[in-house]
């Protein structure tokens, strides 16, 4: 399809007529179009279409149409009846009262062009400079930022229902593609054990019983892969998604011993979850553990405005697959923020954002103080009474040398790297000394003597200034602008269906999520022209009985 731009600079006169005459107070619809004007300009999406072939919809009309599908959390179904039938939204696309709309099926091709063309950024950022230029957005000020986990659109299975809806799914492709060569090489029992879906199946109830079906599946499953793999086979046939798919996960899950008998792995020889697959219908939903939780599926993070005299904004969005940490986003996060000059002069963050090389490298790439509770010290002499941790050490940095409480000096000094790569600094204490120190109960439990894990000078003061900071009570009430972030994640989880993706894959999931704050945006915005008050902290009756202290 071809493009040809078109302009919607000015709302037809009998659409605005009407219009004012049945929302006389307006509403969001017509809020946004009268404040913001034309959030999109077809111009933007040209790289996405053709120069040639039947005219397109426009595309600006399209990403607006989208956006607020997802502030008022329609449905595609929904949204093109919108189109339609709502006077308010004829209003705001700038289209004539008899405009027919479109069929729903144009908002999901839409989307697709969006994620070919790289320009799934754009929704959200063209609704931030639409709220720059009417001065209800700019650099500076606070900002805060939390993440949640996201569900992924497949079902949860478990390591035998996972590993026979993925030979399954195989045989499905192969039988659609080459259903004359599968049934050459089908096995009569194949029929009874993948025909049916997962759950549709009654797998044994004793575990040995179910380990010997893993096996029987881990053996079919490689018979197929032999065979796809044979020369009388056809090459493409080892190319098809759903092959390629079941060969990475029988790796993950299998290994053939020497005589030939695949083996199902025990749980402890499994990848880890950054790169072990979990449904054979969304290759890359990941498993996420936080505390006692886990899920399949994507976690998203949301950082936003927090000035009390301008709306409260959603600036970045960031979708990654489950099992990322919350520090490896923090320095993305302020680059993201960086590109669209929108960084802010405090970040207020939780615990799981911050490190010590972090709290040095916002304030020096990007002036940003991040702000943020530093976790404690670590060890049994942390919880202990009268336990000796790293601060009642005295550390001197030029000769290289710690001295313990009770005087002793260290004998060794050694850069090393932890287990996750970070750089640190190893430090012993002499073993003689310790077996011998009064204090010992309350230092070490080792027989070789203390141990310490510094990070390096820079990192180690700026870690140390954190903890200390943060009892204070200056400290505590400037982090209390933090907790309203939970706030826009509940917004958006019963509004938009934030944690769980329509889509299946990360770059669609991403897409939802980036709709889903363009059009939380749009919510707020329409909240702060109608001059509605910020909503406060929520007290539940029992917590308000609480004795003062």
């Amino acid at each position: 399809m071809s493009l040809r731009p078109c302009r919607c600079d000015v709302v037809p006169v009998e659409t605005a007529r009407v219009a004012r005459a049945v929302f006389p107070e307006g509403c969001l619809a017509m809020r946004m179009r009268d404040v913001l004007g034309p959030v999109f300009s077809d111009d933007e999406f040209t790289q996405v279409f053709s120069r040639r072939g039947q005219p397109a919809i426009s595309p600006a009309l399209l990403a607006l149409v989208s956006v607020l599908q997802f502030a008022e959390g329609f449905s595609d179904r929904q949204a093109a009846q919108a189109v339609r039938s709502r006077i308010d939204w004829k209003y705001a696309l700038g289209l004539e009262l008899s405009d027919p709309g479109f069929d729903y099926s144009v908002l999901s091709e839409f989307r697709s062009r969006l994620i070919v063309g790289g320009l799934e950024q754009r929704v959200l950022d063209a609704v931030l400079e639409a709220a720059r230029r009417a001065g209800l957005l700019k650099a500076g000020g606070r900002q805060r930022s939390d993440s949640t986990h996201v569900l992924a659109a497949v079902r949860d299975l478990n390591r035998l229902q996972f590993v026979t809806e993925t030979l399954r799914a195989a045989l499905n492709a192969l039988a659609a593609a080459a259903p004359d060569w599968l049934a050459g090489i089908a096995e009569p029992d194949w029929f009874d054990r993948y025909s049916a879906r997962c759950e549709d199946t009654r797998f044994p109830s004793r575990w040995a019983a179910r380990a010997a079906h893993a096996n029987q599946v881990g053996s079919d499953g490689m018979t197929v892969l032999c065979a796809v793999t044979a020369g009388k086979a056809p090459a493409w046939l080892r190319q098809l998604p759903a092959v390629e798919l079941l060969r990475r996960v029988w790796v993950q899950q299998y290994y053939v011993i020497d005589d030939g008998t695949v083996a199902w792995r025990d749980k402890k020889d499994l990848p880890p979850a950054a790169i072990r697959y979990c449904s054979p219908y969304d290759e890359q939903a990941r498993t996420g553990t936080k505390r006692d939780a886990s899920w399949n599926g994507y976690k998203v993070h949301l950082t936003e405005t927090c000035e009390p005299d301008a709306p409260h904004l959603i600036t970045h969005v960031a979708t990654t697959a489950a099992p990322v940490p919350d520090m490896a986003m923090t320095a993305a996060i302020h680059a993201g923020l960086a590109e669209r000059d929108l960084l802010p002069d405090v970040h207020l963050v939780d615990a799981g954002y911050v490190d010590a090389d972090l709290l040095i490298t916002a304030q020096q790439d990007h002036g940003v103080e991040l702000l943020g509770p530093a976790k404690a010290p670590t060890g049994w002499q942390a919880t202990a009474d009268g336990g000796y941790t790293l601060p009642d050490f005295t550390i001197d940095w030029e000769n290289e040398k710690v001295t313990c409480p009770q005087g002793a000096v260290s004998n060794s000094w050694k850069a090393d790297r932890s287990q996750d790569g970070t750089p640190v600094i190893r430090v012993r204490f002499p073993s003689a000394e310790c077996r011998q120190c009064p204090a010992r109960e309350h230092c070490t439990r080792s027989s070789t003597g203390r141990r310490l894990t510094l990070r390096h000078r820079a990192q180690h003061q700026a870690l140390q200034l954190a903890r200390a900071e943060q009892q204070t009570d200056q400290w505590q009430q400037r982090y209390q602008h933090r907790a309203g972030v939970e706030g826009t994640i509940a917004q958006g989880i019963r509004s938009c269906g934030l944690r769980r993706s329509r889509y299946r894959g990360l770059t669609k999931t991403s897409l939802q999520h980036l709709l889903t704050a363009a059009g939380l945006n749009l919510n707020r915005l329409n909240t702060w022209w109608e001059t509605t008050p910020f909503a406060p902290t929520r007290t539940s009756h029992f917590a308000a009985l609480r004795p003062a202290a």
